[in-house]
């Protein structure tokens, strides 16, 4: 058996953290990892204590709201979101992480990952947004999709 890299097995953790996801369009995971060491993961469903989206329907395809635009419009919360406020709430500092997540952020997330203080975000996923992308490089994280860069 051939050990996994960090980055094979930091983005196998994000596909598993993906699991647990309750959106009915787009199942993500995100894991914050700093010097090897997990610190906080999340998946996107609706917020703790609120019905999932599988019992009160989604609002994006009730308004027919194309993947990319109008983040706002969702009852749920984003895997990176998720995992930005899991740490706050337990009293882990993120800044100078990696964020390991299904998906390229969109740009509600990549404002949050920015101030967050992450430093590298590393997606399997494309995802249509070009004014995250945009934030995400101006801002000097190191974006790189799955595969590429580290072994």
């Amino acid at each position: 058996m051939t050990r996994p890299s960090w980055d094979e097995y930091f983005m196998s953790i994000a596909q598993h953290v993906a699991e647990r996801s309750t959106c009915l369009r787009r199942h993500t995971g995100a894991v914050l990892v700093k010097d090897k060491r997990i610190l906080s993961t999340g998946y996107n469903g609706a917020p703790s204590g609120l019905a999932h989206c599988e019992q009160a329907g989604c609002l994006r395809e009730r308004l027919s709201v194309p993947s990319g635009s109008n983040h706002e419009l969702c009852r749920g919360i984003h895997a990176e979101q998720n995992a930005v406020v899991q740490a706050a709430r337990h009293g882990i500092a993120i800044d100078g992480s990696t964020l390991y997540s299904t998906h390229q952020p969109c740009v509600l997330c990549a404002k949050i990952l920015v101030n967050a203080g992450v430093t590298e975000i590393v997606y399997a996923e494309p995802y249509p947004d070009a004014l995250a992308e945009e934030l995400l490089d101006k801002s000097g994280i190191v974006v790189r999709p799955y595969g590429e860069g580290r072994p």
